[in-house]
């Protein structure tokens, strides 16, 4: 039984022009000791779907089942979620900056984090976890930056906090939603390793939410592509990298740049749809260039291009050898 298993999530928005449906159908699961990447344009409700699973979408109309460990989030009332959140699935966001709070020392706000969750501990042992904390994800003289504001560390030490921060209490699911976005290379490298380390360290289970195929191919064991707020394909990384199915997979790799800087690189036409008004079949079709009628008429099923977990929502026939032909009329 997978440690945190997400089935036939919906999730809508009710707004001023219509009903936003954020998130349409999602399933996937993830096991202890293993990363998930969830890749997709922003806008494809990949952090929406995270976010429901711990009650951070406040308003939104929700449907479908989220378990971790045989519990249900979905139906749980918001003080089982407080004890939940933190204590058995850590969160870092986007933006460290705006998730840590300006006013307060980073060490006063970890101190204040574990002893939240475990009232009996006193702030002098939680202050020393916190040393610990800091000492094992790389900051330096974390006996003397503990008492540091926000703003007096770099981008990538901000993020190293958020990850003390989310691994104080060990939790089992780590949640990383885009943790290395405006990060440069070495300092993204270096963030990634101590993610790698907690994981190696604790087993944590990893959901990682980006839109840089590169880290997913440093990271992830799995992968889940997300468009239009539903999953296009789901398959471990070397299969989804060299043997993926679906159109809009092909079209995020090759939009990469390829090795040593030559040829040409080939965006996807178009933008994403509306999620007031979406396509009544799949939601790629206008973008798509193999689209043929079938597509606009209604939802592709779930195809399996392969044995095991890999899955494609598209009309497509499984074998690849007929898409010149479709692209071509």
């Amino acid at each position: 039984m997978p440690l945190l298993e997400v089935d036939d999530l919906h999730v809508s928005f009710g707004t001023p022009d219509g009903v936003v449906r954020a998130v349409r159908g999602v399933s996937f699961s993830v096991d202890r000791g293993r990363t998930l990447g969830i890749v997709g344009e922003s806008g494809s409700g990949k952090s929406v779907a995270t976010q429901t699973i711990v009650g951070l979408t406040r308003g939104a109309r929700v449907s479908g089942r989220a378990t971790l460990d045989g519990e249900n989030l979905l139906g749980a009332d918001p003080d089982t979620l407080r004890r939940i959140r933190g204590a058995k699935i850590g969160m870092i966001f986007q933006d460290p900056l705006s998730s840590l709070h300006p006013y307060y020392k980073v060490g006063w706000q970890i101190v204040e984090m574990i002893r939240a969750h475990e009232r009996g501990t006193s702030k002098a042992a939680a202050r020393q976890r916190a040393v610990e904390l800091l000492d094992a994800v790389g900051i330096p003289s974390p006996r003397t930056r503990i008492d540091n504001y926000p703003h007096e560390f770099s981008g990538g030490m901000r993020q190293r906090v958020m990850i003390a921060m989310a691994m104080a209490l060990n939790p089992s699911v780590l949640v990383a939603d885009e943790p290395t976005t405006a990060l440069d290379v070495t300092v993204q490298a270096q963030v990634l390793d101590v993610m790698r380390d907690v994981q190696r360290e604790f087993g944590t289970a990893i959901i990682l939410i980006t839109h840089d195929l590169g880290v997913v191919a440093d990271m992830a064991d799995e992968v889940v592509v997300m468009y239009g707020g539903q999953v296009m394909e789901r398959a471990e990384r070397r299969e989804l990298f060299y043997r993926n199915h679906h159109p809009y997979t092909e079209g995020l790799l090759n939009s990469l740049p390829t090795s040593g800087g030559r040829g040409k690189l080939t965006p996807i036409a178009g933008t994403p749809p509306s999620m007031i008004t979406p396509p009544p079949g799949c939601p790629f079709e206008p973008r798509c260039v193999y689209a043929f009628d079938k597509c606009s008429e209604k939802p592709p099923p779930v195809e399996i291009p392969a044995p095991g977990v890999h899955t494609s929502s598209c009309h497509l026939p499984v074998e690849r050898a007929d898409r010149p032909r479709l692209e071509a009329s």
